[in-house]
């Protein structure tokens, strides 16, 4: 259906202009009842959406700062692909003050997920060692000496707790704050996984020692490679993995 599903969410919601910062999505600003929202339309499975749902709204319970999906008019949260949320307003984090707060607002994330079911059609780094696809993960489309390095990085990562990582939040433009909150947003690579893979931060702000650092970096690195195959950036991520 496309953007013609916004018409669930009332006669006079409407599209204002295109945002940037996604690449598997056509994201929008919208106007839903007056007010400026968040459209992103993609491919994903129902089932998918409906864990992000879920997520968000647990989050968003648990007192967290998340863009909660806004319900059709008759209480669906996704549409043909189309999900709206609410419209995070804020700046991007520019100091090494900014940057802890997202460390904790990170921390509080995992300790709220311990023990979630992994996103339908996922896998977890420690899962790659032995899976060879996950959603847009396909280790067989990689050379095979990258895939080597890149499951000697994730073995390091074996009996460690999982939760829900949020998948990129050292990107700067997927953090909004404000002096009393920091919100999250963009949770399309959000996934169960080791929690170190989201502190792997500007300036270390997490406060990682120099060996949970190196663990934590090298996996990310090698999980970045895979899900971007193949791309300038994804070769480029695979060149920092090293062979162990």
């Amino acid at each position: 259906m496309g953007w013609e599903a916004l018409g669930h969410w009332g006669e006079d919601a409407v599209r204002i202009e295109p945002l940037t910062g996604g690449v598997a999505n056509d994201v929008w600003s919208v106007r839903i009842h007056g007010r400026v929202a968040v459209g992103r339309l993609g491919s994903r499975a129902n089932a998918d959406l409906a864990w992000e749902a879920e997520l968000l709204q647990h989050l968003d319970r648990e007192g967290m700062t998340v863009p909660v999906p806004i319900p059709t008019t008759d209480g669906r949260l996704f549409v043909d692909g189309l999900v709206v949320m609410k419209y995070m307003e804020g700046g991007l984090p520019e100091t090494g003050a900014d940057w802890r707060r997202v460390a904790d607002t990170l921390r509080e994330l995992h300790r709220l997920t311990q023990g979630w079911p992994q996103r339908p059609g996922w896998r977890s780094s420690t899962d790659l060692l032995h899976a060879e696809t996950g959603t847009r993960i396909n280790l067989t489309a990689m050379p095979p000496e990258g895939v080597i390095r890149c499951r000697a990085a994730w073995a390091r990562l074996i009996g460690r707790q999982t939760c829900v990582v949020h998948g990129n939040p050292n990107n700067p433009g997927n953090i909004r704050m404000t002096a009393d909150r920091v919100a999250l947003i963009d949770w399309d690579e959000a996934h169960v996984d080791v929690p170190d893979l989201d502190l792997v931060l500007p300036d270390n702000a997490a406060g990682l020692d120099d060996s949970a650092f190196d663990i934590a970096a090298q996996a990310s690195a090698a999980w970045e490679a895979a899900v971007c195959w193949q791309d300038e950036y994804s070769v480029r991520r695979l060149a920092e993995v090293r062979a162990i």
